[in-house]
C-alpha cells in the first residue's frame, strides 16, 4: 500500500470510517473503499455500519442519502463540486406544483435527486428496485415519477401501468448512448451478449440481452456463461467487472464517462478525512421528510 493508502488507512482507524464508492468511481478509489456498489447497495451499507463516519465516494445526492439514513453520522464528500445534473433537472417547487395537478398520484422518486425533492416524495427507488417499488402500489393509483423519464418508460413498459406521469429529465450520460453505437458494438462482435443500464432510451434498451442496475450487471456477468459482454452504462464499472470476471471480455461505450464520478481522488479522500471537511449538512425537518421516503423504499427492498 503506498503512502496515501497507509494514512488513509490509519485516519480510518481514528475517526471510526468508512470509505463507500461508486462503481462509477475511479479505480483507484475503489481499491481503496470498503465497499463498492450502486446506490442501493451504499444505502443499505449505511444503513447497517457501526461507524461514525462516512466518506462518500460518489455524487452529493448520494452522500445526502447516506446523512438522511444516518443523521447521527458525519457524512463526508470528498469533492463538493462532485454533483448529478439529474438530480438538479427537478427542484422541490416544481414537484410540489406537480402534486398539485395530481393530488391523488403517489410521489415516486429516483434517489438521483436531492434531499428537498426527496421530502416532498412518498417513496424513493433506485434503478435496481424501481418495478417493484412501483408495483407495490396498488394499480389503481396513479403515480407520479420523477426526475428520470428513462428509468419511468422502463417501469412504465415492464408493468403496463398507463397512470404513470413522468417528469423529462435524464442522465445526460445514458440519454446520449445511442442506438447506432449498441449495434456498431454488436455487429463487431457478434458472440457478446448485451447489458444495459434502464437510465438509457427506450431505443437503446430494445438491443440489451438484459437490463440492469450497476451491481446487477457484476453478479450476472459472473453467472452467465457468455466471455464477452457489451457494456451499456458508465466506464467505471469496468474496473470491478474485470476483477470479479477476469477470464470475460468487456466492451464499453467510449463516450459513457461521468465528469462528475470522476472528480473524487484519492488525496481529496485523504484530505476530507484529515480536516474532516466537506460535511454534508441538511435542515432537520428535511431530514425528517426526505428519510420516510428512503425508508419506505428499503423497507421494501
Amino acid at each position: 500500500m503506498d503512502r496515501f493508502g497507509d494514512k488513509i488507512e490509519e485516519l480510518k482507524d481514528k475517526r471510526n470510517a468508512i470509505i463507500l464508492a461508486h462503481t462509477y468511481q475511479r479505480p483507484e478509489i475503489q481499491d481503496i473503499a470498503d465497499f463498492v456498489g450502486d446506490s442501493l447497495d451504499l444505502s443499505l451499507k449505511v444503513k447497517s455500519s457501526n461507524a461514525e463516519v462516512v466518506v462518500f465516494c460518489g455524487v452529493r445526492f448520494m452522500a445526502e442519502t447516506a446523512k438522511l439514513i444516518s443523521p447521527q453520522k458525519t457524512v463526508l464528500l470528498p469533492e463538493p463540486s462532485a454533483g448529478c445534473p439529474m438530480a438538479e433537472m427537478i427542484s422541490a417547487d416544481e414537484l410540489s406544483e406537480l402534486k398539485k395537478k395530481f393530488p391523488d398520484h403517489v410521489v415516486v422518486t429516483y434517489v438521483n435527486s436531492t434531499a428537498e425533492v426527496k421530502a416532498e416524495s412518498d417513496i424513493c427507488c433506485t434503478s435496481s428496485n424501481a418495478v417493484k417499488i412501483v408495483s407495490s402500489i396498488p394499480k389503481e393509483k396513479g403515480v407520479i415519477f420523477v426526475p428520470d423519464v428513462n428509468l419511468g418508460s422502463y417501469v412504465k413498459e415492464q408493468l403496463k401501468r398507463e397512470n404513470m406521469i413522468l417528469w423529462p429529465g435524464c442522465c445526460s450520460i445514458h440519454a446520449n448512448i445511442t442506438e447506432n453505437e449498441v449495434l456498431e458494438l454488436k455487429s463487431k462482435h457478434k458472440e457478446a451478449v448485451v447489458f444495459a443500464h434502464p437510465e438509457c432510451s427506450s431505443h437503446v434498451l430494445s438491443h440489451a440481452d438484459f437490463i440492469l442496475s450497476t451491481s446487477a450487471m457484476i453478479k450476472k456477468a459472473v453467472e452467465i456463461k457468455e466471455k464477452e459482454i457489451i457494456i451499456v452504462t458508465e466506464q467505471g464499472i469496468l474496473h470491478p467487472l474485470k476483477k470479479n470476471c477476469p477470464d470475460k471480455t468487456f466492451y464499453a461505450i467510449h463516450k459513457a464517462i461521468c465528469p462528475n464520478m470522476k472528480k473524487t481522488t484519492v488525496d481529496l479522500v485523504l484530505e476530507s478525512l484529515e480536516l474532516m471537511q466537506h460535511n454534508i449538512v441538511l435542515d432537520e425537518e428535511i431530514i425528517k421528510k426526505a428519510r420516510r421516503a428512503v425508508e419506505r423504499m428499503l423497507e421494501i427492498s
